[in-house]
């Protein structure tokens, strides 16, 4: 009697895995690949923005990402995680431009505000605050952001991957290729420079 194969049949309703995603794009299924982005597309913003600190850069940075990826795809061999993969693209993309950017001489606006959304992991929940704490909240989030821009590069990506898109060491140092040691390093190099830098709003 055959082997049934009822476990690999998708479950109606249920989302496609990432996984079976990615090798439908690189068929060329176009549908796949915009699933793909749906899914994506926020987190890879707040990586760019975070990095960048301003929402035209990021806005670049997210595009520039996304052409990449469907670029690169057909070359993905699933050594690890879409996710892990596309974060690796977003965070060299942003840091090549923000280099580019300090070479330039350009002036970074260190107050950009924050765009608003759940997945930034510094915004304090709303528990219907008085319109003085909704002020208040909104300050304490604006200091957070531009403790965390002022960050040295290798810091800020760290602290970036880990605190505010809660990846492991061990995701933080497959996307940054560094080792695990190395990220736990730099993780209490940046907390500490961040803690420094936010002790004057705290």
């Amino acid at each position: 009697m055959p082997e049934s194969k009822s476990l690999q049949v998708a479950v109606p309703g249920l989302p496609v895995p990432d996984e079976e995603l990615v090798r439908r794009a690189q068929k060329g299924n176009l549908e796949a690949f915009e699933e793909l982005v749906r899914r994506y597309e926020r987190k890879v913003y707040n990586i760019a923005y975070r990095l960048l600190g301003n929402e035209d850069d990021a806005t670049e940075a997210l595009q520039d990402t996304f052409l990449r990826a469907f670029r690169f795809i057909p070359k993905f061999g699933f050594k690890s995680s879409f996710y892990t993969w596309l974060y690796r693209i977003a965070t060299n993309v942003s840091l090549t431009r923000l280099r580019r950017r300090k070479k330039k001489s350009e002036i970074v606006s260190l107050d950009a505000p924050v765009p608003e959304s759940e997945d930034l992991k510094f915004d304090i929940p709303d528990t219907r605050q008085t319109p003085q704490e909704a002020f208040e909240q909104k300050r304490l989030r604006e200091k957070l952001d531009k403790a965390v821009n002022q960050l040295p590069e290798e810091y800020r990506a760290v602290v970036v991957l880990r605190d505010l898109e809660g990846l492991s060491n061990e995701e933080v140092a497959r996307i940054l290729k560094l080792s695990v040691p190395a990220v736990k390093s730099r993780l209490h190099r940046g907390r500490l420079a961040l803690r420094e830098r936010l002790a004057k709003f705290i």
